[in-house]
C-alpha cells in the first residue's frame, strides 16, 4: 500500500517509538509511574514530562508556557472557551470543525472570508466586540498557508486574543506568533492521543475541564509520560531535520505537478506548505475512484468530514461549486514518502480516471 494522506494522520517516528517504550514499561518495570505521584517513579515520570516540554517548547515562539491536552481540539476549546465568555468570536470560514463548531457553542461568532487562493486576509472587518480571532496557520484541506502574522496584528489593533490552530504547520514550519496556539503530535510524526496548547506569557485562562488540576490548574487528568516522551522525541526530530524534510517534500511537490499536470489546482500554489496537494477533476466520480485505487491511501476531503456525504466547507469557501468539491481529492506526502511512491500512485489514480472518461 502506499501511503498518501499525511493531513490526516503521519507515520509514526522510529525515535518517537523508541522514547515511547520506556515509559510504557522500561527494562527495569519502572516505567509506569503516576507522573503527579510524589515517590521516586512518579518523579522518574514527572521528569521525563518536563524533559519532552522543553522539546516541544523549542519549536514555539519565545515567552509562552506549553500545556499538555489530549490533542488539538482540547487544546482549542481550552482556548477558545476558557479566554472567556464575553464578546465574540471570529473565525476563518476555513477553519477546522474544531475552532468552527466549538466558537459557534461558546457564545456570539463571528465568520471571516477567504479569498479563492485560500488565504484569510486581513482586509475585512471584525466585529466591535471581538475577544477572539482565530485563524489557522496551514489549511488541513488545500494546505494555503495564512497570513497569520498580520491577522495577530490586527486583534491586538482590536484588543483581542490571536489563536492559531498551526496542527499542520508544527514541526514543518517557523510556528508564527499568536496568543495561543495549538498543535497535535501525530501530525509530525508523534503518537495520537497527545497535544498541546501554547499560551503566550501575560495570558489568562480558566479552567474548563475540572479535577485535579494536573497541568498548570488549566487541564485536569493524569499526563501519560508515554506520549509526551514520544511528542518531545517527535518535536527534536523535526526540529533537527526541518530543513532537510522541507527539502524533500519540494521536491516531492514539484515532481507530483507534473504528474497531476491535467488536473486543476484548489488553492494557491504559491503560498502553500508543499506536502498538500489537493486538485480535481471536473465529472469526477471520488467514491468510484477511490474504490478502484484501494491501494493507495489519499482523501477524498479532511479526514474529520469523511462519509458525511457533504461537500467540504473548505472547497466551498474558495468558490467551488458542491461538484467541483466534490471531484475534489487531497494528497498528502511528507518525510517517508519516496519519489516511486508518488509516480506509482499517480499512475494508479490517473488510469482510473481515465476509465471513467476524464
Amino acid at each position: 500500500m502506499i501511503y498518501l494522506d499525511y493531513q490526516a494522520t503521519t507515520p509514526l517516528a522510529p525515535e518517537a517509538r523508541d522514547a515511547m517504550l520506556r515509559w510504557l514499561d522500561g527494562p527495569d518495570g519502572t516505567g509506569f509511574g503516576n507522573p503527579h505521584s510524589a515517590h521516586r517513579m512518579g518523579r522518574m515520570a514527572a521528569a521525563a514530562i518536563e524533559a519532552a516540554r522543553e522539546k516541544v517548547a523549542a519549536l514555539f515562539p519565545p515567552g509562552g508556557t506549553v500545556i499538555f491536552t489530549g490533542g488539538a481540539t482540547e487544546a482549542l476549546n481550552l482556548a477558545i472557551r476558557g479566554s472567556g465568555n464575553g464578546g465574540s468570536v471570529s473565525y476563518s470560514a476555513i477553519e477546522h470543525s474544531a475552532v468552527g463548531d466549538t466558537a459557534q457553542a461558546a457564545g456570539r461568532s463571528h465568520v471571516l472570508n477567504v479569498a479563492n487562493d485560500g488565504q484569510c486576509n486581513t482586509n475585512q472587518d471584525v466585529p466591535g466586540d471581538t475577544r477572539l480571532i482565530a485563524v489557522m496557520q496551514v489549511n488541513n484541506e488545500i494546505g494555503v498557508i495564512q497570513p497569520t502574522v498580520e491577522w495577530h496584528r490586527k486583534a491586538k489593533e482590536n484588543n483581542a486574543l490571536f489563536l492559531c490552530d498551526a496542527v499542520q504547520a508544527y514541526g514543518k514550519l517557523e510556528v508564527t506568533g499568536a496568543d495561543m496556539i495549538a498543535v497535535s503530535a501525530h501530525k509530525f510524526h508523534g503518537p495520537k492521543g497527545v497535544g498541546a496548547l501554547w499560551v503566550r506569557d501575560g495570558v489568562e485562562l480558566t479552567e474548563v475541564q475540572t479535577g485535579g488540576g494536573q497541568e498548570h490548574g488549566l487541564r485536569s487528568g493524569t499526563l501519560s509520560p508515554a506520549l509526551i516522551a514520544g511528542f518531545g522525541a517527535a518535536a527534536e526530530v523535526a526540529k533537527d531535520r526541518r530543513e532537510e524534510d522541507a527539502a524533500h517534500v519540494g521536491a516531492l511537490w514539484n515532481r507530483a505537478r507534473e504528474l497531476f499536470s491535467e488536473w486543476t489546482l484548489n488553492g494557491s500554489a504559491e503560498a502553500r506548505w508543499h506536502g498538500n496537494l489537493n486538485i480535481r477533476r471536473d465529472g469526477l466520480d471520488v467514491a468510484r475512484l477511490m474504490s478502484d485505487v484501494r491501494d493507495v491511501m489519499f482523501s477524498a476531503g479532511s479526514a474529520c468530514a469523511s462519509g458525511s456525504g457533504r461537500p467540504s466547507h473548505v472547497l466551498k469557501a474558495i468558490g467551488l461549486s458542491d461538484k467541483q468539491a466534490k471531484s475534489s481529492i487531497r494528497l498528502g506526502f511528507g518525510r517517508y514518502t519516496t519519489l516511486e511512491q508518488i509516480e506509482t500512485a499517480a499512475e494508479k489514480i490517473n488510469a482510473a480516471a481515465k476509465e471513467q472518461g476524464l
